[in-house]
């Protein structure tokens, strides 16, 4: 039988699991903890990382109500590998929509796949997600 296995975030020293570069206290940390993304591909980022480390809250609170589920089933099992933002469009601090492109890499086992999606983000009085587009 295999280990059960449970989602952990990263010291806030750590690298950050969104691949910027930066540390998890300075890049995406402070927005799981609350604080808004300035920008749709902050956002992007900080949705990742919430994938990786299992805080289905901060996915649904970051999701627009008019598309957001009522809840957000995440599987202990699946783990996400790397994240390459592809392209962003718009989704600066100043618009009010934007696109970013990526691709997100993971493993389940032993099966290994990639996600690739073009997400639309919009901001009102934060940014939000709102969906995937083709």
């Amino acid at each position: 039988m295999e280990p059960d296995r449970t989602f952990a975030t990263p010291t806030d020293d750590a690298r950050c699991p969104c691949g910027s570069g930066g540390a998890y206290g300075e890049c995406c940390g402070p927005l799981l903890a609350g604080r808004a993304a300035p920008t749709a591909v902050q956002l992007m980022r900080s949705r990742y990382t919430a994938f990786v480390v299992g805080d289905a809250a901060y996915l649904l609170d970051t999701w627009h109500p008019s598309t957001r589920p009522e809840r957000v089933d995440l599987d202990p099992e699946l783990r996400w590998r790397s994240l390459e933002v592809v392209r962003t469009e718009r989704g600066g601090p100043l618009d009010r929509e934007g696109v970013v492109e990526f691709a997100a890499r993971y493993a389940h086992g032993a099966e290994r796949g990639v996600q690739r999606e073009s997400s639309r983000f919009v901001r009102d009085d934060r940014w939000r997600y709102l969906d995937a587009v083709d």
